[in-house]
């Protein structure tokens, strides 16, 4: 396996699980980018019934002042704006019959909406 680096400036990391790692580059080489490059942003938005919410995109390169995290190969950019809602947090992936997706393990939260969509800090 790929070995773990983690760029925090004295922020929180992030950790990504192997199966999130292995799921995310997959999705990355499919979509045609450099898995050296190019990473998952994850960030934190305003919406959702409980005020806050996640998103994810793929970029081809972090921003100046992002967060990088490496894990199993996976690079994750946040933003700072970010940082301070998502620091400390594990991203998942969970397939099963019911459903499959990424999960944002988030120990800064004190609230869920009933859908788990989005969250309160």
């Amino acid at each position: 396996m790929s070995t773990e680096s983690v760029e925090t400036s004295g922020d929180p990391a992030i950790e990504v699980t192997p199966d999130a790692a292995e799921e995310a580059l997959s999705l990355l080489e499919g979509e045609g980018l450099d898995t050296g490059e190019a990473g998952l942003r994850l960030f934190v938005q305003q919406g959702g019934c409980a005020g806050l919410s996640y998103g994810m995109r793929f970029d081809t390169e972090p921003e100046g002042d992002d967060l990088v995290v490496e894990h199993h190969g996976l690079r994750v950019f946040v933003d700072p704006a970010s940082r301070n809602y998502i620091g400390g947090s594990r991203l998942e992936y969970e397939s099963g019959l019911q459903a499959a997706g990424f999960n944002v393990e988030n120990p800064n939260v004190v609230s869920e909406c009933g859908c788990g969509e989005s969250f309160r800090t």
